[in-house]
């Protein structure tokens, strides 16, 4: 997950976060104290009318998701070049990556169900926001829209009726799958013979770029007023539910961590060993400095530099190889995003109490490839595409505006290691296309393991 650099003096995102958490859960004990002795409940009254700015937030997070997704797809077909065969071998490997990743979110979620221990908590929430007006409930829209086991009536929810309709209803497959129309579109015409032609083209790639810039600039507006609303929604609900409301915060973060570390070492490693022919072990500690960077800026984009040094000085990669599945696949490598919102949107059905079927988790594991591929590079990409994939999985709005803030005091740890999954993941790939290309690597593995150039 790409994360903006924090100007100097300036806190961290996460660390204001944990203030507003903390200053929220203080004055929320402080007011049920009060408002024992308020047999009117003006305490109270007061307390709900000022939830809403924290709802807001998350709102404009989730309207601006979409366009933000349509450019950066377009613009990556605009700017990149793949040769056809070695673009083959990195969709072929980053696909199947994404699909483990999925199967572990999902797989880690169904055996523990830990969302069931967050039932009470969320159905009160939803309850609360939708007698108070501050959001509409969704429920006829997402049971209109459920999934079903037939693909040409999940192709026809998929293809919009017109190029608004996707982004009126924040669907982000639909989003990713006109992107992609527009981008291959952009790249064939591009070839035209035609000199007006090839000036519409770059002005549009240009419209992409610039698209992309100020979109990422108006998020990152947006993202710093995040800690805003972690603390209207944090107030209001511990006021009404007591701190109970992150009993199931733990539990959540432990399953998230461990599909995270098997998909990491479990599934990375075997990839090293069983298809590159390396040792696991002397992998792992020649990308140990980009997996520390990563952990310690929580950004796979920021840590780019530090993954191309590990990949060629450390691990001996060819720098062909390196660049494609570090700059290139970076747009594809989001294994870490896939698979956390996967688990978030299964714990949350499950804390509403609803049994998704084998159509429906089928939706939220499309929804959250999609989102892992259209959002790259794009600050906390994991919280802006969170809202969107809760949606597929038929999650009513009045749910989705009010737990993103409530995961938000242990996004900080989830999103480190999201980040470092996805570097990982970029550089197994790097290791598999070298090996592919049948290119043996320029480090040997000293004795004990360890890499000696």
């Amino acid at each position: 997950m790409a994360s903006s650099e924090t100007p100097p003096g300036k806190l961290p995102l996460y660390v204001r976060n944990l203030l507003a958490v903390a200053l929220a859960v203080a004055l929320a004990v402080l007011a049920r104290r009060l408002g024992a002795a308020d047999e009117r409940g003006d305490l109270r009254h007061a307390i709900d009318a000022a939830s809403p700015l924290g709802l807001l937030v998350i709102r404009l997070l989730k309207a601006l998701a979409g366009p933000l997704i349509l450019c950066a797809v377009v613009d990556a077909f605009a700017r990149t070049e793949i040769p056809p065969r070695q673009a083959a071998r990195l969709f072929g490997l980053s696909t199947l990556n994404a699909l483990v990743a999925l199967a572990l979110g999902l797989g880690v979620a169904h055996v523990f169900r830990a969302g069931r221990l967050w039932s009470a908590t969320l159905r009160e929430a939803q309850a609360h926001a939708t007698r108070a007006g501050h959001v509409h409930a969704a429920a006829s829209n997402a049971a209109e829209a459920a999934p079903t086991l037939s693909p040409l009536a999940n192709l026809q929810r998929y293809v919009p009726e017109n190029v608004v309709e996707p982004f009126a209803k924040n669907n982000v497959i639909s989003i990713v799958l006109l992107a992609v129309l527009l981008g291959a579109s952009l790249r064939a015409a591009r070839r035209s013979q035609d000199p007006s032609v090839r000036e519409a083209v770059r002005l549009l790639a240009s419209l992409a770029h610039g698209g992309l810039a100020v979109c990422s600039r108006a998020l990152g507006y947006v993202v710093e007023l995040i800690p805003v609303a972690v603390f209207a929604v944090v107030l209001g609900v511990v006021v009404r539910s007591g701190l109970g409301v992150f009993r199931a915060l733990g539990p959540f973060l432990a399953i998230v961590l461990l599909g995270l570390g098997l998909q990491a070492f479990v599934w990375y490693g075997l990839l090293v060993r069983v298809v590159g022919g390396r040792s696991p072990r002397a992998f792992f500690a020649g990308a140990m400095d980009a997996v520390v960077t990563a952990l310690s800026c929580s950004s796979s984009l920021a840590t780019l530099p530090v993954t191309l040094r590990c990949l060629q000085d450390r691990l001996g990669v060819s720098a062909a190889s390196s660049r494609l599945a570090a700059c290139v696949g970076t747009n594809l490598n989001h294994d870490g995003i896939i698979l956390y919102e996967a688990t978030a949107a299964l714990f949350v059905s499950q804390a509403l109490g609803t049994r998704l079927d084998l159509g429906q988790q089928a939706s939220v594991a499309l929804a959250s490839v999609m989102a892992g591929v259209g959002i790259a590079g794009v600050p906390e990409a994991g919280l802006i595409t969170l809202p969107l994939v809760l949606a597929a999985a038929g999650v009513p709005d009045t749910v989705c505006l009010v737990v993103v803030p409530l995961l938000l005091p242990i996004d900080w740890v989830l999103g480190r290691c999201r980040a470092a999954t996805n570097v990982l993941s970029d550089m197994t790939v790097a290791v598999l296309l070298d090996r592919f290309e049948g290119l043996p690597p320029s480090a040997r593995e000293g004795p004990t393991g360890t890499v000696v150039v």
